[in-house]
């Protein structure tokens, strides 16, 4: 009964909170938010989750522009980089992902979506060569495949003026770019073009950890 008249004078009450839609809504934010703060905030302190495994290094230059062929591309449509630590994900991927594998990708690509295999220990397993076919018509290599040919990419001739920017915008959110690495990357990709820069980012997926 004392309960009863305690939620009663501070308004609280069951039927009130069940017919008012507005706060309803109010307290459903606060509870979510709360879950979520409680779930997130001791994942930026845990060293699993915000430092790199051993062997993870930043992407080269003529990586970090495969990545963003890679996401302009819209590879991520239908290729997830997240092995889930199930023994029918590992049998056929390898190893499962780990946080910090990641920790330089930004945005960093684990998905649910897999219309192709994953790609996340693919760096190493084809040659450069095999890469290269595959990107320009598929079905050279994989008969069954129905991922579309990507011909344009080994004939249009990467930037070198977008990476320093690149570079720099990254290392403000902790990649670890020196100046030289920075005042270098426009010279390292100086007449390569998009296809060898998407081998290059596809050829260290993953390799960091076996």
């Amino acid at each position: 009964m004392s309960q009863h008249n305690n939620n009663a004078a501070t308004g609280f009450t069951h039927e009130k909170v069940e017919t008012n839609n507005f706060l309803m809504i109010v307290l459903i934010l606060l509870v979510v938010a709360i879950g979520g703060l409680v779930e997130i905030v001791p994942l930026f302190f845990q060293k699993s989750t915000t430092e790199p495994v051993k062997g993870v290094q930043p992407y080269t230059a003529l990586q970090l522009v495969g990545r963003d062929v890679y996401l302009r591309e819209g590879c991520y449509n239908c290729h997830s980089q997240m092995i889930r630590p199930f023994r029918a994900e590992t049998l056929r991927y390898g190893h499962y992902s780990v946080a910090g594998e990641f920790v330089y990708d930004h945005p960093f690509q684990w998905g649910s979506k897999r219309t192709g295999p994953d790609l996340h220990r693919v760096g190493g397993k084809y040659s450069d060569e095999w890469h290269r076919i595959h990107l320009n018509n598929p079905r050279d290599v994989v008969p069954e495949s129905n991922m579309p040919a990507y011909p344009w990419l080994e004939k249009t001739t990467v930037d070198p003026s977008v990476v320093a920017p690149r570079m720099k915008a990254l290392r403000t959110v902790g990649v670890p770019y020196t100046d030289e690495q920075i005042n270098a990357g426009g010279g390292e990709v100086k007449g390569k073009t998009e296809l060898d820069a998407l081998v290059a980012y596809l050829q260290v997926m993953g390799r960091a950890l076996k």
